[in-house]
C-alpha cells in the first residue's frame, strides 16, 4: 500500500458534514433503502439493531411520552374544574354571610370538608404580639407563604404542631389579618405549588371583610 493510500485511509470522515448532508437530504435513505437494514446501531439491551428498528423504538417511546403528557393534562384539567366548581359554591356561601363569625365558619367548614385540612383560620395580628408580628413581617414579606413552620410558629397560629401551611396576608383594608390553612401532611403545601384556589379566596376575603 502506498504512503498516499495509507494516509487517505487514516483520514476520518467529517461527521458534521455527513450529518448536515443527511439533514439537507431527508430522502437519502429512500434512494438507498438497503442501507436502512444494513446499518447497525448499538443498543443497551439488545446489542445492535437496524436503523429501522431503532426508528420504530424511538417512535414508540415518543408515543408513550405523549400519552403520559395527555394523561397528565387531563388530570390537571379535571383538578382545575373541581377547584373552580368548589370555589364557586364556597364563594356564594361566603357572600351570603351576615357577620364575621358566620363567614369564619363557612370558610373553615368548606375547606376542611373538601380538602381535609386540619385548620382554617383568619388571624388578626396585634402589635403587642411579637410572634405574630414576626410572622407577618418575615414569613409574609412576599404576601404569602407555603411550606413548613417552626413548632413555636405552628402553636401560635394553630394551637398545635402541624405538617405544612399556606399563609396569605390580606389587604390593608382588612387590617393586619392572616388567612391561614394547615395540613397534617408535611408535603401538602410547598413553595412550588399552584396557589390558584387560595389566591381567589384571598381576593374574595379582601372584598368581604371590610364590609362585615
Amino acid at each position: 500500500m502506498s504512503d498516499a493510500s495509507k494516509v487517505k485511509k487514516e483520514v476520518p470522515f467529517d461527521e458534521i458534514l455527513i450529518r448536515e448532508y443527511l439533514l439537507d437530504n431527508p430522502d437519502f435513505f429512500s434512494r438507498y433503502p438497503e442501507l436502512l437494514l444494513a446499518m447497525r446501531i448499538p443498543h443497551a439491551e439488545r446489542g445492535a439493531v437496524s436503523l429501522v428498528e431503532r426508528k420504530q423504538e424511538m417512535l414508540r417511546s415518543r408515543v408513550q411520552q405523549l400519552e403520559e403528557e395527555i394523561t397528565s393534562l387531563m388530570g390537571m384539567a379535571t383538578r382545575n374544574e373541581m377547584i373552580y366548581m368548589f370555589n364557586t359554591a364556597l364563594s356564594l356561601k361566603l357572600l351570603e354571610c351576615e357577620d364575621l363569625g358566620e363567614l369564619r365558619q363557612a370558610l373553615s367548614e368548606g375547606l376542611k370538608s373538601q380538602f381535609h385540612f386540619s385548620h382554617v383560620r383568619l388571624i388578626t395580628v396585634h402589635d403587642l404580639d411579637s410572634e405574630l408580628s414576626r410572622i407577618w413581617s418575615k414569613r409574609l414579606s412576599q404576601g404569602h407563604y407555603f411550606g413548613r413552620l417552626t413548632i413555636e410558629e405552628s402553636k401560635r397560629l394553630f394551637g398545635s404542631d402541624v405538617g405544612s401551611v399556606a399563609l396569605s396576608r390580606l389587604s390593608e383594608q382588612c387590617g393586619q389579618v392572616i388567612f391561614a390553612i394547615a395540613s397534617q401532611d408535611a408535603m401538602h403545601f410547598h413553595p412550588e405549588m399552584d396557589n390558584l384556589l387560595l389566591d381567589q379566596l384571598k381576593q374574595l376575603l379582601d372584598h368581604l371583610l371590610p364590609k362585615l
